[in-house]
């Protein structure tokens, strides 16, 4: 597994700037009890799309007491106008024992952070694969019947469409980088380099993800009777992913890395 090298140059300036700033509070207001500050997400991966994407961070404090979550929410109230949302926070006890029910995330995180204070506690977590491919699996089929189910809940609107795609899409992709992880591939790159990889190495159709994607980063904006017709096609390649995920666990066992 590779780590991405990230450094603060790959993040765009006004970001830099802004969490300059947030960086700088943090040690004033959390003092000897912050840790780690990290930042994740797509600032790092390099998706990272100004009103249409968040800024992650995750804080590795030294306890998690209620006084000291006080404190950050309180500092939180000024960065959450800024497109920042609530932080990630843990200790990194609780980390290094949640590995085996959170290793996707983790790998994520492992793979695309930047430390922004303190030290890094992913520079020596053990991650270890065996639990991952269960959890790619319950994301991939859970997320086939979120995706039915929320179209239920929102009548089959346009609106509700337009809203509940994005969501699939960003909680289905990081189970593709893990099933592509276990099989040897690189999983990284930016969600549309990603998505092209998919489709050319494992002969995988996702033009109805990237179409989902360009929504996500305003590039596209289907209409009211387009967009019934690309939950259509959206809908069709998650049970298509579904169906190839399972036909390769048993055609072949030895695909995916133990």
């Amino acid at each position: 597994m590779g780590v991405v090298d990230t450094s603060w140059s790959s993040v765009p300036d006004d970001i830099q700037t802004l969490l300059r700033g947030y960086i700088q509070q943090v040690k004033k207001k959390g003092g000897d009890h912050i840790q780690s500050v990290i930042l994740y997400g797509s600032v790092v991966r390099g998706d990272y799309v100004p009103t249409h994407s968040n800024i992650n961070v995750l804080l590795v404090l030294s306890v998690c007491d209620v006084g000291l979550l006080q404190k950050v929410g309180s500092w939180h109230r000024r960065w959450g106008k800024e497109g920042m949302v609530a932080p990630l926070v843990l200790t990194e006890w609780e980390l290094r024992q949640s590995l085996d029910v959170f290793p996707l995330e983790y790998f994520e995180i492992k793979e695309h952070h930047l430390l922004l204070a303190g030290r890094d506690p992913f520079s020596s977590l053990p991650l270890n694969e065996s639990n991952l491919l269960i959890q790619c699996r319950q994301g991939i089929i859970g997320n086939l019947f979120r995706v039915r189910q929320r179209f239920l809940e929102g009548l089959a609107r346009p609106e509700a469409i337009r809203t509940l795609l994005p969501i699939s899409l960003m909680a289905l992709v990081p189970c593709l980088r893990g099933l592509f992880r276990l099989m040897g591939y690189a999983s990284g790159g930016t969600t549309e380099v990603f998505l092209q990889r998919l489709s050319d190495q494992l002969s995988i159709e996702t033009k109805a993800l990237q179409e989902v994607l360009n929504m996500k980063q305003g590039l596209s904006t289907p209409g009211t009777i387009e967009l019934p017709r690309l939950y259509e096609r959206y809908l069709k390649a998650v049970q298509n992913l579904f169906q190839w995920m399972e036909d390769s666990r048993a055609d072949d066992e030895s695909r995916f890395k133990k």
